[in-house]
């Protein structure tokens, strides 16, 4: 006799009524997979490390139990603590994020899971590129929830406008990327400053030397979850061989035969942004560029209205790669490779999110053959090389690469894909 197993649902995590409703009204109908495991582990006051793939709802994994243990301090006490004279400028929990970017949209999601809470919990969210002064002003009183990025979070301590002496929970959101971009000292300065005693959330999707330091020095008997997985069923990886100088139009052919309602394109540099959108002008197509040379208040129209499907096209560096949710994009586009093989897990998890379809189309010359060798031993990938009719790529010596160089009419052309991520969705879907 086979035993049926209930799915587990948010109720049963521990949630409680506010949550549960607006969770309801926002339609997430199951948790996650890290949801249901952290979720209560958090309730109950571990430390975590937890590891996922981008879009696996790690937002929610913290901000709900967080959210909820804030809550019940405040029906503990006469009134919320933001608004007591005798907390100055507190902060309860602390969330620290790589970019500007992530901290806006952390605490836009977290303001939004409290919506039933009257008002009670306040959130703030601090980072570089805008008026400190406006920032300082919003802190006045302290906050409950404070996101912030390490450097202009130590701007505002150095004046300040904000103390950690009360921080209860730490969480530390795409820990591997804020190491890899140099935030170490900052980080260094900052846990100084917070209590010995606190909870300490960890996430990070890769786990490098520095990362596994930070657990072993900071997180006390934490609960361990790893959940990084190539096996991604919405998204499907599809690699196009095509020769040097021709990237661009292949990259043109492509926007136009598949009419793209959305396409996000990845390039390594701030001027190869304007570079391409420039020649893709020139082949009919508007694109705007997202990079960190951009003013923040730019930086935020341009990226606002890519998500309202205003835009669609959008060259990128590697800023947009991390943590940004943008609601059922199809196609993410690595026109070049990223130099690090953990960023390509990154860059392409921004589409397929939240059990939605997506598309990953790398498009590699033959100076980029050696290096996606790389990538895929690194994150234990296989994917069949193709090409497009039209476009098709000179051959080259078997050692440039190993998988087979077949053109297709079109790329809906199929071939059993030789790869660890098998995906059980038509792995020749193309959106439109």
């Amino acid at each position: 006799m086979t035993t049926v197993t209930k799915p587990v649902n948010f109720t049963e995590l521990g949630l409680i009524p506010p949550l549960l409703v607006r969770l309801s009204e926002l339609e997430y109908l199951q948790p996650t997979p890290i949801q249901e495991r952290a979720i209560p582990g958090v309730l109950a006051g571990r430390d975590l490390i937890a590891g996922a793939n981008t879009g696996s709802g790690k937002t929610a994994t913290f901000a709900l139990p967080l959210l909820q243990i804030i809550q019940a301090q405040h029906l503990n006490a006469e009134e919320p603590s933001h608004s007591k004279s005798n907390k100055g400028n507190y902060v309860t929990g602390l969330i620290l994020v790589p970019t500007r970017e992530l901290a806006k949209q952390v605490a836009d999601s977290i303001k939004s899971y409290a919506a039933h809470f009257n008002g009670t919990i306040k959130t703030v969210a601090v980072f570089g590129g805008v008026s400190v002064n406006t920032q300082m002003l919003a802190l006045r009183g302290g906050t409950d929830i404070l996101v912030a990025t390490p450097g202009r979070l130590l701007d505002l301590i150095s004046s300040n406008a904000i103390k950690l002496d009360r921080v209860k929970t730490l969480v530390l959101d795409e820990a591997d990327r804020m190491l890899s971009l140099g935030f170490t000292d900052e980080l260094s300065a900052l846990l100084e400053l917070l209590p010995k005693k606190k909870q300490i959330l960890l996430f990070s999707a890769t786990f490098p030397e520095q990362v596994q330091s930070l657990t072993q020095e900071l997180l006390n008997d934490p609960l361990e979850i790893q959940l990084q997985s190539a096996d991604t069923s919405t998204l499907v990886q599809r690699v196009f061989t095509v020769n040097k100088g021709e990237k661009t139009a292949l990259l043109a052919h492509l926007i136009k035969q598949h009419q793209w309602r959305q396409a996000l394109i990845f390039v390594n540099a701030k001027n190869k942004c304007k570079h391409l959108a420039e020649k893709l002008s020139k082949r009919g197509i508007t694109a705007e560029v997202f990079h960190g040379d951009k003013g923040q208040g730019a930086r935020s129209r341009v990226l606002d209205a890519f998500k309202a499907g205003k835009i669609e096209v959008l060259i990128a560096t590697d800023i947009a790669a991390r943590g940004l949710d943008i609601e059922k994009l199809p196609v993410v586009v690595n026109f070049d490779l990223p130099r690090s093989p953990s960023d390509y897990m990154h860059r392409i998890g921004r589409s397929g999110r939240a059990g939605e379809v997506g598309l990953a189309l790398s498009l590699i010359d033959h100076e980029d053959y050696h290096h996606f060798k790389v990538i895929e031993k690194k994150n234990k990938i296989r994917l069949e090389r193709e090409q497009v009719a039209g476009f098709e790529a000179a051959k080259v010596s078997s050692d440039s690469f190993s998988a087979t160089n077949k053109p297709t009419e079109k790329p809906e052309g199929g071939g059993k894909k030789k790869r660890m991520n098998k995906a059980p969705v038509n792995a020749d879907i193309w959106l439109k």
